[in-house]
């Protein structure tokens, strides 16, 4: 497995926990960004790898700085 593989799950598992912090759902940060609650999840499960456009739409919601989540 390449080093880097690991990152969308990483990624997922860190906005997973700062969301879950802040008392929000999975629907109401995909609703405030745009994008659908399966899609938020699967960035969440770390099955897809998010857009740096959607990872920065998604650290604003959640009030942290992109590099927080990684």
């Amino acid at each position: 497995m390449r080093k880097n593989a690991k990152l969308p799950k990483t990624l997922g598992k860190r906005i997973q926990r700062i969301r879950k912090k802040l008392g929000m759902t999975q629907e109401d940060v995909a609703e405030k960004i745009g994008i659908s609650r399966a899609y938020m999840g699967y960035i969440e499960q770390g099955r897809y790898s998010a857009s740096l456009e959607v990872i920065e739409k998604i650290a604003k919601v959640l009030k942290v700085k992109m590099s927080d989540l990684f």
